[in-house]
């Protein structure tokens, strides 16, 4: 199932966009091993398997990374591989054995994808750092938030998931196209410093050509303009409007029953407070069941506020299926949909240490000689 099937994937574990990308990779119908440690570090925040859910879609296997035999095991999955993905402090895959010119000398097709924080040169390149540091040098973070108040942490999206995960992947894709056209892979040095830079790009053509002010919460998108924002509602729930254009935002000025000679010009900033506290007053007067029921489905651009809890109830979210349950836990599809080669449904995430060898390595050649490498040490 899936566009990518046939296409095999080594994934040494990590944490973060790592697994992320590994995880699209999989859903979008790649085979996908990722080679846990014998005795996995821990990072990140623990929780029980199946809440784990960037590690769902693809089997793990425990490999004994401090032996020969565990390197070996690995070098001969890379054999067969079309790509890898290591999310180590650069060097580190280096002292293992199983660095870019190790991998590409017993598979000179192989995609080789790297996930760091700051790249893997640089004066940064081997401080630890996460998310929030990576995405505060390059301009995102601080224009994140409203008015006269610290920058907002955008929970990990920017950073790790955007311009991490979704990069790296990006970034194999098209190397495993081009490897398929030349016979030759390469390495893929996807840092999160430097495409969630590349997320800003538009952001960085408005200020240059003086469209965007530095001072976040003044600017259009970025909770400035009251048209562009979020509303309390009478039971204290929230609400979202968003009409850019001038017939969307004539249209909310019409349902929200204002006379526009009322209502200062759109685009007049030096007027927007003034245009704020009416917005803000005139949603307080209803619930947000009641503006569902006005405002939802119309040309106002408009969406109710939803938790994580009610998102997956809404009838456009069940209606397209965007949210499944597996394991008993309700967690988003996979994304994107294809016409002709869908995805199948997530499968839930399971321990290596619950999965027999045999059984991680289906759909491997090496899982011929599973006994022999088992016999040797190098898996559990």
């Amino acid at each position: 199932m899936g566009p990518l099937k046939g296409i095999k994937i080594v994934e040494l574990a990590g944490i973060g966009p790592g697994p992320m990308c590994a995880m699209l990779l999989a859903e979008l119908g790649a085979t996908v091993l990722r080679v846990e440690r014998r005795a996995p570090v821990k990072l990140g925040i623990e929780r029980p398997m199946k809440y784990n859910l960037l590690l769902r879609g693809r089997p793990q296997i425990a490999v004994d990374l401090k032996e020969k035999a565990g390197i070996d095991f690995v070098l001969s999955l890379v054999e067969e591989a079309d790509a890898l993905i290591e999310g180590f402090r650069p060097g580190v895959t280096e002292r293992l054995g199983l660095g870019p010119d190790a991998c590409l000398e017993r598979n000179p097709r192989l995609v080789y994808g790297r996930m760091t924080g700051w790249g893997q040169t640089g004066p940064l390149a081997q401080a630890a750092a996460h998310d929030l540091n990576y995405i505060a040098l390059t301009g995102a973070l601080a224009a994140i938030g409203r008015k006269d108040a610290p920058p907002t942490p955008p929970l990990t999206l920017v950073g790790d998931l955007g311009g991490g995960a979704l990069y790296l992947a990006c970034g194999m894709l098209a190397a495993i196209i081009e490897a398929q056209r030349s016979g030759a892979g390469q390495v893929v040095d996807a840092a999160i410093s430097d495409c969630a830079a590349h997320l800003m790009t538009n952001f960085f053509g408005m200020h240059a050509a003086g469209l965007m002010s530095l001072e976040r919460g003044t600017n259009f998108s970025d909770s400035g303009a009251p048209y562009y924002d979020s509303y309390v509602c009478a039971d204290g729930h929230y609400i979202s409007i968003a009409p850019i254009e001038e017939r969307f935002f004539a249209q909310l000025l019409e349902r929200l029953g204002f006379d526009p000679a009322s209502v200062p010009p759109q685009d007049d900033r030096a007027q927007w407070p003034r245009m704020r506290r009416l917005f803000a007053d005139r949603f307080l007067e209803r619930t947000r069941a009641e503006w569902c029921a006005l405002l939802e489905g119309t040309d106002v651009c408009f969406a109710p506020v939803l938790t994580m809890a009610e998102a997956p109830a809404h009838p456009h979210m069940q209606a397209r299926r965007v949210f499944v349950e597996i394991d008993g836990v309700t967690q988003p599809a996979p994304a994107p949909r294809f016409s002709r080669t869908p995805s199948a449904d997530p499968i839930a995430p399971k321990a290596a240490a619950d999965t027999p060898p045999a059984e991680a390595l289906a759909g491997w050649r090496i899982a011929n000689a599973v006994a022999d490498w088992a016999a040797h040490g190098a898996i559990g």
